[in-house]
């Protein structure tokens, strides 16, 4: 590699009259504004093609620029890099002299990225530059690798950031290399439908992963040496104190990606080799949805509709983190949300705004706790209560009394089906004859992937699957149960997207009596499914049926009652 003090790339655009100032300038802010590289901002300004960005590129990096279109390469070349690494690192081999073989690629390799090609290839690694479009052109003709060529130059390129390693070395921009990189690794974030990003310092490392579909992937990440000034960085942005690196910090970023307004939660934990940083990311157009959509079977459906419309008592919702408890709780608020209705929520922190809904945030610095806020809230005269999350015995008497005096109330509890977060409120210190009075439902809820549309294909199960579901071969027939394949939609992982799977307890006179009992959670249980309560496994079973998901996903989040 050359020296890392290189020329800006809008100077050497400008020596080479491929722009002028200006069109540099306006590309910066352009590519500012997008969340874009210099390069890239230019030719969607349509000042530039890919072929003069990987000239300007070239010259700025002091290494050859290849119009990689004009040649043809030879079998005994290409066949020195197998497809899966050229798709990964988008390099095309052209020449190898002893035991140097020199690739062609669109982007910058950094030394850390040298350093490993030559580790993968076992050979001395050298590279020219070529236009972006003569890479894909050249993956496609000569390893069978498409559907990329197609996104040149569109809003839909990706922008993860394993193409940016120019950027530190073309902006004119005073947030510089890293502020992009936080700004594009969001981006491509948001993109690939992530739900949270995961930077996590390791001894030699920095590992970064998105969660997907509830499942962690991990992606390329930038060199060990940028770990501090990228953590730093997000810490700015979401207005932690950048100096205190010993005890947990919680901050918020608001950012806008693709016409979105995007809010990013952002926890920072010490850990051993630098701060672990999670960044959870809440999407208000992908995540506030309306009731319809949760994914409710038709009887559990209506029987939800009918409890919304009762004058007074709580409402449960429970499950384990990430589960989807808010998105269920925000579809039922949006659903009751009219002029008439007053609603006033208690969060911790407040996930998304909601027109129309007074929304008060926890503080514990000042001793705003959940219960404080409760009691507060009950003069303001609200019709309507949703409390984030029942965490003691204060704040759930509070609640209770709550629904006991003619307020619908809503909330959430850490338990593991719906039957047990009765014995939960009763252990938190609750009297059983208030619970069994107050409580009108419980919901317990789980997501699981979704099958990919595009590729799912008929699956014959064994009968021991078949057995841990509760199912018999003959309770199958006449029915397609579908498994996982893999295509490009899924990236070959077989799943895209998550649905809910759910258990709704509807409290009646004799569940009542059992907990005013304190009767164990397997008597109501029993109790409620004889009352038309279908569990977990069995909502799991019916979108097996369905074809919407798998038997080993439903595994994952239910078992049988009576293994």
């Amino acid at each position: 590699m050359t020296d890392t003090k290189k020329m800006p790339l809008g100077k050497i655009l400008v020596g080479l009259k491929f722009a002028t100032v200006d069109q540099v300038k306006e590309g910066l802010k352009h590519g500012k504004d997008k969340a874009m590289l210099l390069g890239e901002a230019m030719m969607d300004l349509g000042y530039l093609d890919d072929t003069k960005v990987s000239q300007a590129l070239a010259k700025q990096q002091g290494v050859k620029f290849l119009p990689l279109a004009k040649y043809e390469l030879k079998p005994e070349i290409t066949g020195l890099i197998t497809a899966e690494v050229v798709k990964e690192h988008e390099i095309i081999p052209v020449m190898k002299k002893g035991r140097m073989l020199t690739v062609a690629t669109h982007r910058v390799l950094e030394f850390y990225a040298l350093d490993n090609l030559r580790f993968i290839l076992g050979h001395e690694v050298d590279w020219v530059m070529a236009p972006k479009s003569d890479v894909f052109v050249a993956m496609k003709n000569y390893y069978g690798i498409g559907g990329m060529a197609d996104q040149l130059g569109g809003k839909d390129e990706d922008m993860s950031y394993k193409d940016i390693g120019a950027e530190e070395l073309s902006t004119d921009d005073e947030e510089g290399y890293v502020s992009q990189l936080v700004q594009v690794l969001i981006t491509d974030a948001i993109k690939q439908r992530a739900s949270d990003i995961h930077i996590e310092p390791m001894e030699e490392k920095l590992r970064i992963r998105y969660r997907i579909d509830g499942n962690c992937i991990e992606i390329e990440a930038p060199p060990k040496r940028l770990q501090g000034p990228l953590i730093q960085r997000v810490k700015i942005l979401s207005k932690m104190d950048i100096a205190e690196k010993r005890k947990p910090q919680d901050g918020r970023i608001k950012t806008k990606v693709e016409g979105r307004d995007i809010d990013l939660r952002v926890s920072a934990l010490p850990c051993s080799w630098g701060e672990s940083v999670v960044m959870r990311i809440l999407d208000k157009a992908k995540n506030l949805v309306g009731l319809e959509v949760l994914g409710m079977h038709t009887g559990d459906f209506d029987r939800f509709q009918k409890i919304l419309k009762k004058p007074n008592g709580i409402f449960l919702v429970t499950g384990p983190t990430g589960s989807g408890k808010t998105t269920t709780l925000y579809a039922a608020l949006n659903a009751l949300n009219r002029p008439d209705v007053k609603i006033i929520t208690a969060e911790d922190p407040v996930e998304y705004n909601l027109n129309g809904i007074n929304q008060s945030q926890v503080n514990h610095t000042i001793e705003l706790s959940f219960a404080r806020i409760l009691r507060a809230m009950l003069r303001q005269a609200p019709n309507i209560i949703l409390v984030g999350e029942i965490r003691d015995g204060e704040t759930a008497e509070i609640a209770i009394q709550a629904a006991l005096t003619g307020h619908l109330v809503f909330s959430t509890l850490h338990t593991n089906d719906a039957p047990g977060a009765l014995t939960r409120l009763i252990d938190m210190g609750v009297k059983p004859f208030l619970v069994a009075s107050a409580v009108q439902a419980i919901l317990a809820q789980r997501l699981v992937r979704t099958l990919c549309q595009h590729c799912k294909k008929p699956y014959v199960p064994s009968e021991a699957e078949l057995k841990m579901v509760g199912l018999k071969p003959e309770g199958i027939r006449g029915r397609t149960i579908n498994g996982p394949q893999g295509c490009r939609e899924c990236k070959n992982v077989g799943y895209r997207g998550r649905m809910g799977v759910y258990e709704l307890l509807e409290m009646n006179p004799l569940i009542r009596e059992l907990t005013f009992a304190k009767a164990s959670s397997l008597k109501i249980r029993a109790e409620a499914r004889q009352n038309g309560m279908s569990s977990l496994m069995d909502d799991g079973v019916r979108k097996v049926l369905d074809g919407k998901t798998t038997i080993e996903e439903v595994l994952t989040i239910a078992h049988r009652e009576d293994i």
